[in-house]
């Protein structure tokens, strides 16, 4: 990957980050160089300043052939036994006019009448540098390559020059001092940089983050999966921030928009299940009321056997859930219920532990319910059966049902809960709606007509997995209770 084509949140901070050393070394580099000129400029100054000193009073020493003398004035600059300072000269010494030594500081080094262009060093430069140029001026010679620095000053008074006095340095003593000033000046960057590149890292993060989760975001926005954005991401309102909220205000303005399609096709599809209910409900209703009356026939013809007559009850309360499920399915009907009876819950319990008895499932039932209870019995019937049904159904051999039922806080309280592996996602996220089942085979038509029972009693039901168990809990306001 070309370094261009990386995120925003390592390039900000990176690009502002070599830019801050960019300038610091920068910065440091320019301080140094005028360090070292400025330093070069004192010592030039200074050594104009003594060679001007010395001038004067050399002079009349010269002029009378005065060597001991001459000697004395240009040693008194040196001091024995004290370390080379930057502005100290490395030598001292006058020529005359055919540039031969008349005195030196080192006159070992630099004898008597010594021509000057074979004393070594850059003195030959220098000696062609003399002739050439004008000595009756102060001068300064530096030659490339070379390790010293070398002021002429003419020694002459009154229009007459007697020679000229050559103080010599050598840049190696402008080291140290040049060191010391190198180092405070790059110790001074390091605190510079310290300071600048977390504050650097930090706000180009800062501003990288929002730029990195909007690029996702408006990539989601064109398939229409716009993903939320948190506003404390970026809260300030500057052209960033009014980007930043023109994005949320279109992932909001498309997520309800889906929101409002997907409710308009749950509501066609609901709408399209209720015609095809309704249809089959009249169908229904003709052979069923035909069965209600047999048994109202065979009640009436006298004493039955007391087995036949609890069974002919048990018939009787069945057909009845039977024709008020129907009636509901119905949309002109208005569905007229007897009472919730203890009764009614053990027809459940009888109906339905035979089969849980052949699938080898454990049932536990406690109904802890008055005798009589305010709401429709045929409803609260048909709910129980149908979340029974799908928890004999889901569990395995071997596995348990468990049955509450409860009032409280005047509502009617029933949980099923069987054993088994949780609901996956897909199935959650449309438990209760037409067509959508948990297991092989099943068409999801009886939690359908479950919710739509809850929700006409004004209750709720939810679903979830705990310890083990896929638990249904249903609330149901009793009569007068209903909001």
């Amino acid at each position: 990957m070309r370094i261009f084509d990386r995120s925003l949140r390592h390039k900000i901070p990176l690009w502002g980050g070599a830019l801050i050393v960019a300038s610091a070394v920068a910065v440091s580099g320019a301080q140094m160089v005028r360090a070292y000129a400025d330093l070069k400029r004192d010592t030039i100054n200074s050594s104009e300043g003594l060679g001007h000193t010395l001038a004067k009073t050399l002079f009349p020493a010269l002029l009378h052939d005065d060597a001991w003398r001459a000697f004395e004035l240009i040693r008194a600059p040196f001091h024995e036994g004290r370390p080379e300072q930057p502005l100290e000269a490395r030598a001292i010494f006058v020529v005359d006019a055919d540039l031969r030594v008349l005195v030196s500081s080192a006159p070992r080094a630099m004898p008597l009448l010594a021509p000057l262009d074979t004393l070594g060093a850059d003195y030959p430069q220098l000696a062609t540098g003399l002739r050439l140029g004008n000595r009756d001026a102060t001068a300064t010679y530096e030659f490339a390559d070379s390790g010293f620095l070398h002021v002429t000053i003419p020694v002459a008074e009154d229009g007459a020059r007697v020679g000229t006095l050559v103080i010599t340095h050598s840049k190696d003593a402008f080291l140290p001092r040049f060191f010391s000033i190198a180092l405070g000046g790059a110790g001074m960057g390091a605190l510079v940089l310290a300071i600048l590149l977390p504050i650097n890292w930090y706000w180009g993060r800062r501003m990288a983050e929002p730029l990195v989760e909007l690029a996702k975001g408006m990539g989601d926005l064109g398939k229409g999966q716009p993903a939320e954005l948190p506003a404390s991401l970026y809260a300030y309102r500057d052209e960033l921030g009014q980007l930043y909220e023109a994005y949320r205000d279109a992932a909001r303005g498309l997520r309800e928009k889906a929101a409002l399609e997907q409710e308009m096709l749950q509501s066609e599809r609901l709408a399209a299940v209720g015609r095809l209910a309704a249809g089959i409900a009249h169908e229904v209703n003709n052979p069923l009321g035909g069965m209600l009356m047999a048994l109202d026939n065979l009640k009436q013809r006298g004493r039955m056997d007391p087995a036949v007559a609890k069974t002919a009850a048990l018939l009787e309360r069945g057909l009845q859930q039977v024709a008020e499920t129907v009636g509901a399915l119905l949309v002109e009907a208005r569905v007229v219920s007897r009472p919730l009876t203890r009764h009614d819950l053990d027809d459940v319990h009888t109906l339905l532990e035979p089969q849980a008895v052949k699938k080898q499932v454990g049932f536990d039932w406690q109904i802890r319910v008055p005798e009589q209870v305010g709401i429709p019995a045929g409803f609260v019937r048909q709910i129980l059966i149908n979340l029974l049904l799908n928890a004999v159904h889901a569990t395995e051999s071997g596995g348990r049902i468990r049955v509450e039922a409860g009032t409280g806080e005047g509502r009617l309280l029933l949980c099923v809960a069987n054993t088994g592996a949780p609901l996956p996602e897909a199935v959650r996220e449309h438990l209760f709606e037409p067509f959508v089942s948990g297991r092989e085979g099943g068409h999801g038509l009886g939690l359908w007509v479950t919710y739509q029972t809850v929700t006409q009693l004004g209750g709720q039901i939810a679903a979830d997995w705990r310890d083990g168990e896929v638990r249904f809990t249903v609330s149901l306001p009793l009569e007068g209770d209903a909001a």
